[in-house]
């Protein structure tokens, strides 16, 4: 398998290297958290993209010919446990996603350098990574959309949490889901070079 090995390089290496270092980031991250009880702490902030002002805020100059538009930013000096989920679940999902996807794309690799670059285990391996990646970020980005939304209308009076609000939240991934396609259609074609070559395998 040294072949295969050297086609994996350096893709594998560094996948595996950036896995463990966000995966001790993580680690560390909720240690600190649970130890000094930092994440009750912390201010929920959040802006509303949805409306904005022509008036120019004080502090900020344009030059001829540009505008500076005002974006209001809610914040929630001491938010309870509610919003502090809200805001989590505005951002986390995609880390969550990050890092397993990671460690799909590891599991791919690492198969693929015991078993073989083409094989049948090998494509279904390269198959899970596309169908997570393309199923993954569409439902992650619905989801943190979804907590957005909720935490604008928890903070602002004059929004409300509707399908609108969401929409209006939500940005389609499109680079996340064409590349996932690709993924899935490249699966595709090695499972069927790999069903071709044991057909030759079997005539000879």
């Amino acid at each position: 398998m040294t072949e295969d090995r050297k086609m994996l390089e350096p893709m594998a290496t560094v996948v595996s290297v950036v896995l463990r270092i966000l995966l001790a980031v993580a680690i560390t991250g909720v240690v600190v958290s649970v130890v000094h009880g930092s994440w009750g702490g912390f201010s929920v902030c959040i802006a509303d993209e949805l409306s904005s002002s022509s008036a120019t805020p004080g502090g900020f100059a344009a030059e001829s010919g540009a505008q500076v538009d005002s974006i209001p930013r809610y914040c929630a000096g001491e938010p309870d446990a509610h919003l502090r989920i809200l805001d989590a679940l505005s951002s986390l999902p995609s880390s969550l996603l990050l890092i397993s996807g990671l460690y799909l794309l590891h599991r791919f690799f690492r198969g693929a350098t015991r078993e073989g670059v083409y094989t049948a285990p090998t494509a279904s391996r390269l198959r899970l990574v596309g169908w997570w990646l393309l199923v993954g970020s569409l439902v992650v980005a619905f989801a943190e959309a979804n907590a957005r939304a909720a935490l604008l209308a928890a903070l602002a009076s004059n929004v409300d949490f509707s399908a609108g609000t969401v929409l209006s939240m939500w940005h389609f991934p499109y680079l996340a889901v064409l590349t996932g396609l690709g993924v899935v259609t490249f699966a595709r074609i090695t499972r069927q070079g790999v069903a071709m070559r044991e057909d030759l395998e079997g005539l000879v």
